[in-house]
């Protein structure tokens, strides 16, 4: 695996100024043969300058010596170099001095001003060197030779240890700017990972909020019906038979239509992944059963005909517009005293719009029978230019409500599906209680 600059930068540990055990060993010996080398060399130099030996040794030594700092100190090094040059000694120290600076990240004015320098005192002290020792009888050659000696030797001392520190600075920049930007993709790759573990659990959230409102609606209505007139046969069982047959069938209605309805969205999760369905088809598979069970026991009150009847209807693909007045009349059969009003020119919207509309009459509807059992309920339908109006407005319950005894319960989630399902859509949703001391609920859909 790749090493990013972080664990490259964790990995380090040498003492002192170096960053590993390594470069200390390889500057401690650099050094020693520095030292070495100007040691040698100042034995000639204290002859030429006429001191004692040891001193030119121990002077040697000392100025050889410096080179240990080079990674530290590459500036302090260069000059050394450069102010032993006129002995005659150093020339490892210039090198590597050389080489060490040009490959430090210090500007290139700093870099080429000190390597003239060493360039020009080599060039110097070279001229002198090869001219004495022409003079002396040494070297018998033409007098070319002396600039051509001194250039060449100047050239090789410095070009090539700033040449290959400069490679050598240069590909160690490119590698940590690559260490660099590995870290930092990395981190970009950790926060896209993070952000899409909470967009997948915001989707995750969202589904079960879409499942549990879809349940709602399909189930509330049709057992808030189913219980109201299962209350209805208890009270008319003995005093009158034939009413108490009819309502055993609406109640049996009541339940096939859930039961459709139930499965029609379950087919629709089962065509997802299947670990999705088995996470999100909990509470549904839970509603299935108990709703089949309330239909089979009612239907037991019902001959073939009526059931083969019942079964065929709800089914479809979804509910729609068209279906309120069957959802009205089925409110009107539990005892509910309840009109329709349409405005405006009757046309069909788009599959959603129309399945929410629905939806926002029904639960408003059911909303009636649960907390103003035998209230009067007037609901509106207005077909605008560019949107479609609803409104269901209840007026107050009598005293003695009939559906009381059935003590329909509630979750609360009503209003708050209706109001997802509208905003869903871009429309507005407005619900709240009527000075008459009923409730209203009112609805605004874009038709496009």
């Amino acid at each position: 695996m790749t090493t990013t600059g972080e664990d490259h930068a964790t990995a380090r540990g040498g003492p002192w100024w170096w960053t590993r055990w390594r470069s200390a060993v390889l500057d401690t010996g650099l050094a020693a043969g520095s030292a070495a080398e100007c040691g040698a060399e100042g034995v000639r130099f204290a002859h030429d300058a006429g001191i004692p030996a040891a001193v030119g040794v121990v002077f040697g030594v000392l100025a050889g010596a410096a080179l240990i700092v080079r990674r530290k100190w590459p500036i302090a090094v260069v000059l050394v170099s450069i102010a032993i040059t006129p002995a005659q000694m150093g020339y490892l120290m210039g090198i590597v001095g050389l080489y060490t600076l040009a490959a430090s990240e210090l500007p290139r004015r700093i870099i080429g001003s000190l390597a003239g320098m060493s360039f020009l005192g080599m060039l110097i002290v070279m001229f002198v060197r090869v001219r004495q020792d022409m003079q002396r009888g040494t070297w018998e050659l033409g007098d070319w030779f002396v600039p051509f000696a001194s250039i060449t030797t100047a050239v090789g001392m410095t070009a090539p240890p700033v040449l290959l520190g400069l490679y050598v600075g240069a590909r160690r920049r490119l590698m940590e700017s690559l260490r660099e930007r590995a870290d930092s993709l990395e981190r970009e790759l950790q926060l896209l990972a993070e952000r899409a573990e909470e967009r997948a659990e915001w989707a995750r959230g969202e589904e079960r909020t879409r499942i549990a409102r879809e349940m709602h609606d399909v189930v509330a209505h049709r057992v808030s019906l189913m219980v109201v007139h299962a209350a209805a046969l208890q009270a008319v069982a003995r005093k009158d038979p034939e009413k108490a047959v009819k309502n055993a069938a609406l109640v049996g209605d009541m339940g096939r239509q859930a039961l459709t309805e139930l499965r029609e969205m379950l087919g629709v999760l089962r065509s997802g992944d299947s670990r999705d369905v088995r996470e999100r088809a909990a509470v549904p598979l839970v509603a299935v059963g108990v709703a089949a069970a309330a239909a089979a026991a009612a239907s037991r009150a019902v001959d073939d005909e009526g059931a083969g009847a019942g079964a065929g209807e709800g089914a479809g693909e979804g509910p729609c517009l068209s279906d309120v007045d069957e959802l009205l009349g089925q409110s009107a059969a539990a005892g509910m005293a309840v009109d329709l009003s349409v405005e405006g020119e009757t046309r069909s919207y788009a599959a959603e719009i129309e399945q929410t509309a629905y939806r926002v009459v029904q639960e408003a509807l059911t909303n009636v029978h649960k907390h103003a059992a035998g209230a009067k309920t007037h609901v509106r339908l207005a077909h605008r230019v560019s949107e479609i109006a609803m409104q269901v407005e209840n007026e107050p319950p009598p005293e003695l409500a009939s559906a009381s005894a059935a003590r329909l319960p509630s979750g609360g989630n009503g209003l708050v599906g209706m109001r997802e399902r509208v905003l869903a859509l871009g429309g507005v949703f407005v619900s709240g209680p009527t000075d008459a001391g009923g409730f209203r609920v009112s609805a605004v859909i874009p038709a496009a």
